[in-house]
């Protein structure tokens, strides 16, 4: 046998063929699927959660707010007015969209803040219900 022909048939035996490649990327695909299904949910909790603990740290920023102007910001002054109790910018809910502030609230003498949750429309349940101040 010739030097030419052993060089090829190894040739032929190194590489992979475009089937060995697609059924690499098909099982890749199918654990990507599986492991999305099993965290997609944990995701959204931590967004609920984030944005709970957001609202809490805006109404402590509204409390301080409060004791140092002796009255809440009006709701066209909005969040930006208790920017100089934060750390940081006001922020968007964990979905993009803005947090709603009222006061006068409705839900007792405190100001309302709430995300609109992950529909970003009043009401909603389960991972759609609102995150609120008053609950």
């Amino acid at each position: 046998m010739d030097y030419g022909m052993k060089t090829r048939r190894r040739n032929r035996r190194a590489g992979i063929t475009l089937i060995e490649m697609l059924v690499v990327v098909t099982i890749i695909a199918l654990f990507g699927a599986i492991a999305f299904q099993q965290l997609g949910p944990e995701v959204e909790k931590g967004r609920r959660v984030a944005a709970q603990t957001q609202v809490d740290a805006f109404m402590t920023a509204l409390q301080r707010y409060n004791l140092q102007n002796a009255r809440y910001p009006a709701t066209e002054e909005g969040l930006q007015a208790i920017r100089p109790f934060l750390s940081k910018d006001i922020p968007l809910d964990p979905w993009g969209n803005p947090f709603v502030y009222k006061y006068p609230g409705e839900h007792g003498s405190d100001p309302d803040v709430l995300s609109y949750g992950a529909d970003g429309q009043p009401g909603g349940e389960d991972g759609a219900a609102d995150i609120v101040s008053w609950r």
